[in-house]
């Protein structure tokens, strides 16, 4: 079997399910595990590498507008490459190839090969994404056993939760992206639940929206927790004077008690496969140290400097 993943996400579940022998073909972003950025690549991107969070904002709603993604498939390397299998995505109208474009090509593709979608809108999505890929390569019982380990750390998260008091758990506002502020939507609103932390602002099982920035001071955050689609935390802490410049940003109580916390939105957080759970243990070892102690093979939420 010859897979081709369209999705970040979608080639670590089919590494996670032991499938990096049939893996042939990756997108311009796959970069986990860190082998597979030896793989023909069969996408590339239309953004600028120096665009600014605005300039990329601007492109992406001028993309919707056409219902064109800002990716596009590399033909002739696909050919090449004769896939058995695409796994790819129809959650997110811009930040992959589009789906119309990728069954259209498939069309086209020696041997006519089957194709997955993957549309997750909450963890439990996730969980039922590495079941429905175990089933379509024959790798059931791996895929079993992988929920079945991610389920177990997601319990001891919220066991842990589950002993803190409810006045103790801080309202948290968390963007996916700063200009324009995006609150998370989609599973985030529930790791933040599931980490200690009161949610706001952000819909659970809905598309993340832009959202004004006078919205996010009547929250009055207790804790402000960053992870930009796309930017590593060092991409996205350039833009935290956009933020320090908004009305009443220093009366923010996350600004006040020192907790505004940046982190890997790029590897973390916006790719729902199995590293959303290394996510969940990093959101809450921000919300409560002394309560969920950071597994050791993760790096801690930047805490950035708010002045």
């Amino acid at each position: 079997m010859r897979i081709v993943s369209l999705l970040p996400s979608a080639t670590e579940i089919l590494c996670e399910l032991g499938l990096e022998d049939h893996l042939v073909g990756v997108t311009h972003e796959c970069d986990y595990p860190p082998w597979v950025r030896s793989l023909p690549r069969v996408t590339r991107t239309l953004i600028p590498h120096n665009a600014t969070s605005a300039e990329i904002d601007a492109m992406v709603r001028e993309r919707l507008k056409t219902q064109k993604a800002l990716y596009t498939l590399d033909m002739d390397t696909l050919v090449r490459l004769r896939p058995d299998l695409i796994v790819t995505q129809a959650l997110c109208d811009v930040c992959a190839v589009a789906e119309a474009e990728v069954a259209e090509a498939a069309c086209h593709l020696p041997g006519a090969p089957r194709v997955i979608n993957l549309e997750p809108m909450s963890l439990e999505d996730v969980f039922h994404t590495l079941l429905l890929v175990g089933r379509a390569t024959g790798r059931e019982a791996e895929a079993c056993r992988a929920v079945e380990r991610m389920q177990a750390r997601v319990t001891a998260v919220m066991e842990r939760t589950g002993r803190i008091p409810l006045s103790e758990r801080p309202r948290v506002v968390f963007l996916e992206w700063i200009d324009p502020p995006f609150p998370a939507g989609h599973w985030t609103p529930s790791l933040v639940e599931r980490a200690g932390g009161i949610n706001v602002l952000g819909c659970p099982g809905a598309p993340s929206r832009t959202t004004p920035w006078h919205h996010v001071r009547q929250a009055q955050p207790e804790v402000l927790f960053v992870a930009c689609c796309g930017f590593t935390t060092e991409r996205a802490l350039q833009d935290l004077p956009i933020l320090q410049a908004q009305e009443g940003w220093e009366e923010l109580p996350c600004v006040r008690n020192h907790r505004v916390y940046f982190t890997d939105g790029h590897a973390y957080f916006n790719r729902p496969g199995p590293r959303l759970v290394d996510s969940l243990e990093i959101l809450a070892h921000a919300l409560h140290p002394a309560v969920h102690p950071l597994p050791p093979h993760l790096t801690a939420a930047v805490c950035a400097p708010v002045a």
